[in-house]
């Protein structure tokens, strides 16, 4: 029993460490930083983990995600700078992927894109925003944070 007990507190002080080496201290993140690195890579492992298996390793996103399929739900789309995503603001992207789409969208509006406010942090939805924007050319990016912080001044 005394190994078991030594064994978990060696592994939740590693587990504490990697966390303060990935977010640079306690504080938890409140926007997108692409400056950040930690932040980008956190990022980079939350998005592959909760956000590839629909909108692709890539980025990419569905095919053919501009189309309604039979049940009237949109494919999944790209993140890259293909797609729409870079047509919105911090904040709009942030509700989106905390609460879902249905959280801005019209009642009758058909939507898989449920919300991660039960899976991630607060810290991981920025930290996956910030890995997203961090993949986009910069005149998508420059166009972005225009938007947001016009969006921020209003």
């Amino acid at each position: 029993m005394r190994v078991i007990g030594l064994s978990i507190a060696v592994i939740t002080v590693i587990g504490v460490g990697i966390g303060a080496l990935f977010m640079g201290s306690n504080s938890e993140a409140t926007s997108a930083d692409t400056s950040n690195p930690e932040l980008v890579a956190l990022g980079k492992q939350v998005y592959a983990d909760n956000c590839a298996s629909c909108h692709g390793a890539e980025l990419r996103g569905q095919p053919n995600w501009r189309d309604r399929d039979d049940e009237g739900y949109l494919p999944a789309p790209p993140h890259d700078e293909t797609g729409h995503t870079w047509h919105h603001d911090d904040n709009l992207l942030f509700k989106i992927t905390k609460e879902g789409t249905a959280s801005i969208a019209p009642v009758d509006y058909k939507t898989n894109m449920n919300g991660f406010a039960e899976i991630l942090s607060d810290t991981e939805i920025w930290a996956s925003l910030a890995y997203i924007k961090s993949t986009w050319p910069e005149q998508q990016r420059a166009s972005q944070e225009r938007m947001t912080r016009n969006s921020q001044q209003q």
